[in-house]
This record gives structure tokens, sequence and C-alpha cells, in this order.
């Protein structure tokens, strides 16, 4: 099947461009060289499917935003470099725990907002308002569960491991550690996560597979962009979980037990 590629926009065309010719585009044309500039004029409080005829002067204007600190904020976000899976292998678990929970952060803070502020507000009077219309009864349902995930995955799994990490260092009895231990086996927490059910599989249906024709308005581009990239960073997030931090998390409860076994033998 043959359809419009959404993909990142290069950010070199904010670079290149004059300040001045910068300030005068409209909001429209600057999205459409790169879509992340509407996530930038969100984190400003700034709808731009509202404003996509105004230039960014007339809207910074209208906001009191600084034109050159919105700017300057696409810059920071193209220079900004996600950890490769090497590299977080490499890093102790503990270390591994906070970059999850910054994600997780990221995602209930910046991107589901963003999100849910295009599914809510967006109108089109064509093909796509059914679309949008079912979008917007099926998205807060997948908010509502993504949440309850992370939630969950925060006060079983990550608990877990800084459990693991006191029992380590001695802060419980050993009465109390065995209980602790016998307790949601983190090999039981990874055949859980594991069996967790396609996230996105409703909404990747209901788009179909996010196609857009070429002609698609550019609200709508930034809408399926957004979702499908928003969908490969889970399977990204669950990938690290999978493969790095739950086998870390197993190694670590085996260190454990070879420690409160030992305690036992020798008393």
């Amino acid at each position: 099947m043959n359809f419009a590629q959404i993909s990142p926009k290069n950010f070199t065309f904010v670079f290149m461009m004059d300040s001045k010719d910068i300030h005068k585009s409209p909001i429209k044309d600057l999205i459409s060289e790169n879509y992340v500039f509407a996530s930038v004029l969100h984190y400003f409080g700034i709808s731009f499917f509202l404003y996509e005829e105004n230039s960014l002067q007339e809207v910074c204007q209208k906001f009191k935003v600084n034109a050159n600190q919105l700017v300057s904020e696409l810059e920071s976000i193209a220079n900004r470099k996600e950890p490769t899976s090497e590299e977080l292998y490499l890093h102790p678990i503990e270390v591994l725990v906070a970059y999850l929970k910054k994600k997780h952060y990221y995602f209930l803070r910046q991107e589901l907002p963003f999100l849910s502020s295009m599914v809510s507000g967006i109108k089109q009077e064509n093909e796509f308002e059914a679309i949008l219309a079912d979008l917007r009864m099926m998205f807060p349902l997948f908010v509502e569960d993504f949440i309850h995930h992370v939630h969950e995955e925060e006060n079983r799994l990550f608990k877990r491991i800084q459990l693991l990490h006191e029992i380590e260092r001695d802060e419980y009895r050993l009465t109390d550690a065995i209980m602790i231990l016998e307790g949601s086996p983190t090999a039981r927490l990874a055949e859980a996560h594991e069996a967790h059910d396609d996230e996105m599989e409703g909404i990747r249906k209901l788009t179909k597979d996010y196609f857009l024709p070429l002609d698609a308005p550019i609200s709508m581009k930034v809408l399926y962009h957004e979702l499908q990239n928003f969908e490969r960073e889970l399977i990204i997030h669950a990938q690290i979980e999978d493969q790095l931090l739950f086998p870390k998390a197993v190694e670590l409860e085996r260190e454990v037990l070879r420690k409160i076994k030992k305690k036992i033998n020798s008393n």
C-alpha cells in the first residue's frame, strides 16, 4: 500500500533561515518543514491547529512568548540524544530505573497532553471528521489504561527493585527480608509484562496504520505523525524493560537470595 511517509522533519531549516523570515512565516509553513515545531508550540501553551494561518510573530505576541526562545527550544530538542541500548546496558540497574522513570514522566506530562489536545481540538469537515470523532472516544480510554499501566509498573516492579536494594544493604531483619522476597518474584512480573496487550492496536487499526493521502491537512499529518512516533517510543521503551531491566532485576534478586541463604546457613 502506497501512502504518505510520516517521518520526523529535518531540524536544520530553522537555523538556515533568516530570523526575520522565521518570525514572519505562517505557522503551517514552519510546521510543514518540521513537525516537531507543533510540540514546541504546545510546550508554550499554543495550539498550532488554531493559528495555522498566523505568523510566528503574531502568535508569539498574542501569547507573550519570546520567538527566539521558542526557536531555541526547538534547537535544544534537535540536539537531544537518547542513550543507546548498549549504553544503558553498561549502567547499573538504578540508573536504568531512573531513566525509565524520566521517560514515564515525559510520556505523562508532555506526549499524552499534546496528543490529547490535538485529538480533542482539531476540527475537520471532510473525510477525517468521522475518524476524529472515533479518536475522541477511543483516545481518553487509551490514556486511562496507559496511566494505570505506568503506575502499576512503578508501584510493583520499580518498588520491588528498591526493596531488593534495601535488603542488599541489610535494612531489614532476616525474617522480614524473607517475607519480601517470597512475594511477587521478579520473574513473575516479567511474564506479566511480556503478556501485556498491544496498547495502541485499536488506534493503529482506526487510522489504517496511520495512512494519509499526500494532500491531507497539516494538522492531520502532525497528529498521525505524533501517534506513530508515540507508538514507536512505547515499543522501544518496552524492549528496554524486557531486554535490559528485567534481566538485571532477576540477577539482582538472585544475588540478594544468595546473600540471604548465606545468612540463614551461618545462623
